[in-house]
């Protein structure tokens, strides 16, 4: 059921974000040559699959985890991008794809193994990753896998139906949020 969702929510998405998505394309282009990064990221099962960005970071910033990132390796139109979240929009294409879900898990780097052992220790990998959840609304990242774990083992303990539409409502009313807060505070 779940699967009808995203792909339902998904093209809904991509089809009403198309123009803004399009947009971004054309100034992520100017900004870099290199408009979409793309990305290899373990899924369910433990099975690699690409995920798809809008470039925020130079073309010769390292692959490293977020937290990780040197700040001179974003750009400015990538500093933009990443407070309003845009820059995940191309995620849709992944959850209509199959390989995420538009709840789940954060779907880590191959490279980091210490996270990807507990997580497979605690059968996080058994879920598709997803764009929002439990983890990213309480803001915990990568940064602190244990805690990452913990989080991920609760949602998935208690995931249901109900659960994936409230983490989605609660992420589009935080982004929502988000937007009205930063045109209230920009200066026109």
């Amino acid at each position: 059921m779940i699967r009808l969702f995203d792909i339902l929510f998904s093209l809904i998405g991509l089809l009403l974000c198309s123009p803004i998505m399009v947009c971004l394309f054309v100034i992520c282009y100017i900004d870099t040559r290199h408009p979409i990064f793309k990305q290899e990221r373990l899924g369910r099962h433990k099975k690699i699959f690409n995920l798809y960005k809008f470039r925020t970071m130079r073309l010769t910033a390292k692959t490293v985890p977020t937290h990780l990132i040197a700040e001179a390796d974003i750009t400015q139109m990538g500093w933009l991008l990443r407070k309003s979240k845009l820059d995940e929009l191309p995620q849709l294409w992944n959850v209509l794809l199959g390989d995420m879900s538009f709840v789940g898990p954060r779907p880590n780097l191959v490279m980091q193994w210490y996270l990807t052992n507990q997580r497979e220790i605690n059968k996080i990998y058994t879920l598709k990753p997803g764009i929002t959840g439990l983890a990213q609304l309480k803001k915990i990242d990568m940064s602190q896998p244990d805690l990452l774990v913990e989080t991920d083992v609760k949602m998935m303990s208690n995931f249901t139906l109900s659960t994936y539409f409230l983490l989605i409502i609660k992420t589009l009313w935080r982004l929502l949020s988000g937007v009205m807060k930063y045109l209230f505070t920009f200066r026109w």
